[in-house]
């Protein structure tokens, strides 16, 4: 029996049949004997609750579900349906007659009606459903028909369509079946119609837009135009929907090629910006900053081309100088696949061509823009110089000069240009992984590093070693430490994957560490022991032992002559204590991954230099913190904090999100200046050689080039562990693809996945983007020709697998 008590009936004489105490009684409730619409009552339990649906990048919250049941009679089928509407939580009302089901519509414009169809000599269903169809608000609303259970299986659904029903129930009075029904109906046909009432919203907003906007299909068929399009360029929207974007004149000012241009790269599925002629209907040509994007729909194809077009009128100009110059590189960028990815720049002779309007207007503007500048860095001199310059340069010029002033004003000065994903997704993933701080957050799930957890020095390490305690098997691995063919992996082997501080109490004592420090051997020996702890031993790449190889190759730099002339004992002592902390208490996880994650650490550092920032900070807190390892203890406090700084620093510069920026300033302040010197004069002035090297400025860019090369010098081994060394990056970043994957978090590097993925071409990438240029300049400042044999032969070895299709580490056995 269905509870009166969970619904509203309207009806006419049957509602004294049907009406409970409870309606009678309830003050605030219209009686149903006059027929009145009604609010529901609600059911025990009832709650109002919101659910929350995503619509594109819309995200709207949809209300409980209203139900409009319309049964004559009551029978199991009626109350099938009211108590499946009880369980499933939706508003429900019930009418027995036609008029106060329309009026009970009218009241609350439901998003699901059901009628009977089952008795046609009560009342006609499909008439109903017309007469609810007529209702302008019933666009949305779904309409169920109750069928009997037909007599022969031909039994056709048209008539009922063409009512205006959008599909038919076939009588099963089950009480699950009705539940079923309603559920499968909401997340179906009544949450797609509430996802359309949005576009009411959308195509609003497009309407109301006064930039003038186009839609077309795949085959560049007009869909859409606003009426900001029509008064722009004074057609009708008749005039142009449904007729292919080839039949609409076109303006004679664009290149040739243009359109060519424009076809090639967004149907390859790439957004276009950049400056177009259109054509008006009275014949005039407007310039327009046009960007076109493509909308990928079903099946991953494009399925409509959305065009945004904005008039360069003098307001334009004046408002944004630089947009017509920003859309114009954006698109160079986009359509250079075939410059190389390392050596891009743009081709300035391409603005000759292009138009000139508000040139010198754009130029007034920037100007003004700088000059008000009240703080006047190196960089913004560059800028008036150039604005300046171009006030007396012809146009060809001043707009070469006009695009070279957007691609100073950007942050990624240093940073070239790559290809697209689809030619070389190594290199791209590497890029991407390595240096950027993460995508936007796709999950819900976080990863937390916990930054609270205190760091203690484990009980077996409480004991300090001495030099004069190293076992001889551990000895006699570190004889050849000052040489470049050094085997880590060894000593790893010797002392139980404790190298950091064998390696460290050897190289720490060979330059005198304690001594400058004014520290006791026991204070260094235990701070490199409680450093060491904190060293994650289950990373398979960036662990203890990563950490002692990179402070190996920081002492073998330090030993070089040009090294040596350029930096101080305090810049020394600072090199060595980085690159043993420069990596503590890594997770094995990149900066993206954390970042992507809202780990802990990504928060508290605002994603930005997230592990590096971590490294330096853990590493003097563990240091201060207690006396019996605080190195700096006995250090006068000017210096400590020289010190401090400059390991901060050097830490840092081991982000690679600056790599290029690092080499880049290396060379142009180091090694170029150098080699001007060598070239006028044999090996240059002494005096001008040694300010040069000397210069605080430089002094700088010599510690973060040689911590930097010293972290990443793997490549630079010999074969043996520049292949241990591929294996165990590879293998971390494995773990880190399969937990994206488990976490549901964005996939970083793609292309290391364990199953898929091929080491050689990985290393080539690196090799060929990261590694070359800069040891090229390390090795023209330190002379390093044993380094760049190894890389040499290390580039042939992953060249020579690429090319026979292997993907693993070595060759299959003979």
């Amino acid at each position: 029996m269905c509870n009166a008590a969970r619904v509203v009936y309207h009806s006419g004489k049957e509602s004294e049949e049907s009406h409970s105490p409870q309606q009678t009684n309830t003050a605030t409730q219209p009686s149903q004997q006059q027929g009145n619409p009604g609010l529901p009552i609600k059911p025990s339990g009832y709650k109002t609750t919101f659910t929350e649906v995503q619509f594109g990048p819309m995200k709207l919250f949809k209300d409980q579900l209203q139900v409009l049941l319309v049964f004559a009679k009551e029978d199991s089928q009626s109350n099938g349906f009211c108590w499946a509407c009880e369980k499933a939580n939706f508003r429900c009302s019930v009418a027995r007659t036609p008029e106060s089901a329309l009026e009970c519509f009218l009241e609350k414009h439901h998003d699901l009606v059901i009628i009977d169809h089952r008795h046609s000599r009560y009342f006609d269903a499909e008439a109903l459903c017309r007469s609810i169809r007529a209702v302008n608000s019933s666009e949305n609303t779904v309409i169920v028909a109750i069928v009997k259970r037909p007599d022969r299986e031909e039994a056709t659904v048209m008539p009922l369509l063409a009512a205006g029903f959008n599909r038919r129930y076939v009588e099963n009075a089950n009480m699950m079946a009705c539940y079923n029904e309603l559920i499968q109906l909401e997340h179906g046909e009544v949450r797609a119609k509430f996802k359309l009432r949005a576009c009411n919203a959308i195509f609003t907003a497009l309407e109301q837009s006064q930039e003038a906007i186009e839609i077309t299909s795949e085959d560049q068929v007009i869909q859409y135009v606003n009426p900001a399009y029509e008064s722009i360029m004074g057609y009708q929207k008749g005039e142009l929907v449904g007729k292919e974007i080839i039949e609409v004149p076109k303006s004679e000012k664009n290149k040739p090629d243009l359109l060519e241009t424009i076809n090639s790269c967004i149907q390859k599925g790439k957004e276009w910006q950049g400056v177009y002629y259109a054509k008006k209907k009275n014949g005039d040509s407007v310039q327009q900053n046009v960007k076109i994007t493509p909308v990928i729909g079903q099946g991953g194809k494009i399925r409509h081309y959305v065009s945004i077009n904005r008039p360069l009128n003098d307001n334009n100009k004046t408002d944004k100088p630089s947009d017509r110059v920003q859309a114009e590189s954006q698109t160079d960028i986009q359509s250079c696949k075939h410059k190389d990815r390392r050596k891009g720049s743009l081709d300035v002779r391409s603005t000759t061509s292009r138009g000139s309007d508000g040139s010198s207007q754009r130029r007034h503007s920037s100007m003004a823009r700088i000059h008000s500048m009240t703080i006047e860095a190196p960089i913004t001199k560059v800028i008036n110089i150039i604005n300046a310059a171009q006030e007396s340069s012809p146009m060809p010029v001043a707009e070469a000069l006009d695009r070279v002033l957007e691609i100073l004003r950007t942050t990624e000065l240093y940073s070239p240009q790559l290809g697209t994903k689809e030619e070389d997704p190594h290199t791209n993933d590497l890029v991407g992984g390595l240096m950027t701080d993460g995508l936007r957050r796709l999950s819900g799930n976080e990863y937390i590093f916990s930054t609270k957890q205190p760091h203690h020095i484990p009980s077996h390490l409480t004991t300090p070693l001495s030099l004069n305690d190293i076992p001889p098997r551990v000895a006699q691995t570190m004889e050849n430490e000052d040489s470049w063919d050094f085997d880590i992996f060894s000593l790893e082997a010797a002392t139980l994957k404790r190298p950091l501080t064998y390696l460290g109490l050897k190289i720490f004592s060979c330059f005198g560490v304690c001594e400058f420090l004014n520290c006791p051997e026991a204070t260094l020996r235990s701070w490199l022991q409680v450093i060491e702890a904190n060293y994650h031993s289950s990373n398979s790449y960036h662990n203890s032992t990563h950490a002692a190889d990179v402070l190996h190759a920081t002492a073998y730099f330090l030993c070089k002559e040009r090294v040596k002339q350029s930096l101080d004992p305090i810049d020394e002592v600072a090199a060595l204590i980085a690159a043993t902390v420069h990596d503590v208490d890594h997770p094995g996880r990149t900066n993206s991954f954390l970042c992507n994650a809202g780990s802990e650490l990504a928060i508290l550092y605002n994603d930005t230099a997230v592990l590096e920032s971590h490294h330096a900070a853990l590493a003097f807190q563990i240091t201060t913190r207690d006396d019996k390892c605080n190195i700096f203890k006995n250090m006068e406090r000017n210096e400590y904090r020289t010190l401090r700084q400059a390991i901060i620093d050097m830490v840092l510069a081991t982000e690679m999100t600056k790599h290029f920026e690092h080499v880049n300033k290396f060379v142009n302040s180091i090694n170029k200046p150098l080699a001007a010197l060598e070239e006028n004069g044999g090996n240059g002035d002494e005096e001008s050689v040694k300010g040069i090297l000397t210069s605080p400025e430089n002094r700088i860019l010599v510690k973060r080039m040689l911590i930097k090369c010293a972290d990443i010098s793997n490549p630079c081994r010999p074969l043996e562990l520049c292949i241990e060394w591929a294996g165990r990056i590879s293998e971390e970043y494995f773990a880190q693809t399969d937990e994206e994957k488990r976490q549901g978090l964005p996939v970083v590097m793609p292309v290391f996945d364990r199953n898929t993925c091929s080491i050689p071409k990985s290393q080539i990438s690196f090799i060929d983007y990261f590694i070359t240029d800069m040891f090229d300049a390390w090795d023209a400042f330190a002379d390093l020709p044993n380094l760049m044999q190894h890389l040499d032969n290390n580039f042939k070895y992953w060249k020579g697998l690429d090319e026979r299709k292997l993907h693993s580490l070595r060759p299959p056995p003979e």
